[in-house]
């Protein structure tokens, strides 16, 4: 694919590729069948728009989750999907290159079981860890410093252009969520920043990264941390020494507070053999355990399931599938005898037919 940033972005060959990654596992609901349907004309359609940057977003659809935390998930319209898709296939590898090694989040080739692992491989080679996570990470984002950041590296203003119009769709989703923290130089009208990102966009997952890649590289070239990971907005640095890590908190906190960003105030400054909780674990130098709360949330969706199943609301194919994907994660813990602990004394009776 040849021609500027904004030409390969717009070019047939991406859109369809966009429409394609976009429609995996969405095929059959009713916005995906409607633009399958007449799949062509939509593109060109929306090719058209983007040529002639008359396109605009749609609405979102909301939805909230509850495990592992409340959360409120916002869905854009399916041919929003292909555009977000079409952006992300060219930006996505020219930022990749820019982004810490020890990045792990929506990242190919990373992922949480990679995390997991960096984690454990840093426990066994030093003696403490800070971990901290930024406090209401998509809902603070800002949209200047996001933009001032993605200028840095793109420099076509087409592309630019979509940026804009996919943030400002975003702008206030999330606004519920956020609760007005003031910075050092702030006067009364920061209140008005555009911020946050909604939950369930693909380009808010990749511009999360792109906004804490600066961050990333500071605490490995200023703070002279060489054992440092993140996921998303959990991170975590190792040293020898409990000193050097309540130094680097509190500089942490000082470079977050340009970001405009705040961590929670339970920051852990622990030594490695207590166990570190990271992203579902609880992960020690020599071995790795699942954590409580999640046991307890899977044995009751496994029973809600079983219910479905036995009800005949759902298949057995379903009820499988959903086993083995929670037995997939925890097969990544010391989780032998839990896993057959939970299996041997569960019953599944064959569903009732009317």
């Amino acid at each position: 694919m040849t021609g500027s940033l904004w030409e390969q972005i717009t070019a047939w060959s991406n859109l369809t590729l966009a429409y394609q990654r976009a429609a995996r596992g969405k095929r059959g609901l009713p916005a995906a069948a409607a633009f399958e349907h007449r799949v062509a004309d939509h593109l060109i359609a929306l090719r058209d728009e983007l040529i002639g940057q008359r396109y605009r977003p749609g609405a979102y659809t909301h939805f909230l989750i509850h495990e592992p935390k409340r959360r409120k998930i916002s869905a854009a319209p399916f041919r929003d999907r292909v555009v977000h898709h079409a952006l992300c296939n060219l930006i996505e590898p020219i930022y990749d290159r820019l982004f810490h090694p020890h990045s792990y989040a929506n990242r190919i080739g990373k992922g949480t079981h990679k995390a997991v692992d960096q984690a454990q491989r840093f426990a066994h080679s030093y003696r403490y860890v800070l971990r901290a996570d930024i406090v209401k990470h998509f809902p603070s984002l800002d949209h200047a410093l996001l933009r001032e950041e993605l200028c840095r590296v793109i420099h076509d203003n087409a592309v630019l252009w979509l940026i804009d119009q996919i943030l400002v769709s975003g702008a206030g989703i999330l606004a519920a969520e956020y609760e007005m923290v003031y910075f050092p130089g702030d006067d009364l009208f920061a209140v008005n920043r555009l911020r946050g990102l909604p939950i369930g966009n693909l380009t808010s997952q990749f511009w999360s990264n792109c906004y804490m890649n600066p961050f990333d590289w500071f605490v490995q070239r200023e703070l002279g941390c060489a054992a440092y990971l993140r996921y998303v907005d959990d991170f975590a640095l190792f040293a020898d020494d409990k000193r050097t890590l309540w130094r680097w908190k509190q500089a942490i906190e000082d470079r977050l507070a340009v970001m405009r960003l705040t961590i929670h105030p339970e920051v852990q400054i622990m030594p490695v053999t207590e166990g570190i909780p990271w992203l579902g674990f609880i992960v020690y130098p020599d071995h790795r355990l699942v954590k409580a709360r999640n046991v307890v949330n899977f044995r009751r969706r496994l029973a809600d399931r079983i219910d479905d199943y036995e009800a005949g609301r759902i298949s057995f194919g379903e009820l499988d599938a959903s086993v083995k994907g929670w037995v997939n994660h925890v097969r990544y813990a010391d989780t032998w005898g839990l896993r057959d602990h939970i299996f041997t004394t569960t019953t599944i009776h064959p569903p009732h037919r009317l």
